[in-house]
């Protein structure tokens, strides 16, 4: 079985739309493109070398392949080779470009195809972006762990990891570290049912 890891870059409020540049995703009128740039630093790109490094392949939604499509083939370093060199997997309920090397569709019952996958043999699931995406993994329980980054700011509006395919769900953390600019990279990993109890 395979595991899925949603890795995502979040602000305090839950937004993860175009944290990478000012034009990466402008829908919904979203305006602050790029916020996680100001806080990089030498611990931030340590933690993106080893993570990136590992073998996994990329499991996208359709808006963040068609991004990705056109920019990552033409590069080369820490973060694309191991892009290029994995299994693609393209949620999408349209047609799609679908050119770039080692892509494979998932369409119609989307929720069965992706139970079907993390069944099989292979390596990670890695989930990029993918906000619309996310949302199918989240409403179907299939989400192994999050490894999320989160930024000490508010952005107000935007796409949130945690919308409308959230379910009550525990998690537990493995692992924690923080940057020199206050990033909290935070690994969470499945953990059963939400217990509840009382104070009285």
């Amino acid at each position: 079985m395979r595991k899925i890891v949603v890795i995502s870059m979040i602000s305090l409020d839950g937004v993860m739309q175009a944290p990478g540049g000012p034009k990466e995703d402008t829908s919904g009128g979203f305006k602050l493109g790029g916020w996680t740039w100001p806080y990089a630093d030498e611990v931030s790109r340590k933690i993106f070398d080893e993570e990136f490094s590992d073998e996994y392949d990329l499991l996208l939604g359709r808006k963040t392949y068609d991004i990705w499509k056109d920019y990552w083939p033409k590069q080369e370093g820490t973060i694309a080779s191991p892009f290029n060199k994995a299994t693609k997997y393209v949620v999408s309920h349209h047609d799609t470009d679908l050119t770039w090397e080692k892509t494979v569709l998932i369409d119609g019952d989307v929720a069965a195809k992706l139970k079907e996958l993390k069944a099989g043999d292979g390596p990670m699931l890695s989930v990029q972006g993918s906000s619309n995406m996310i949302q199918t993994l989240l409403k179907n329980d299939l989400v192994d762990e999050f490894w999320l980054r989160i930024y000490p700011i508010t952005l107000g509006s935007g796409k949130r990891l945690f919308a409308e395919g959230t379910i009550p769900a525990a998690f537990e953390l493995t692992d924690s570290k923080t940057n020199s600019n206050g990033v909290i990279f935070a690994y969470y990993k499945r953990a059963g049912d939400v217990m509840t109890d009382s104070f009285a």
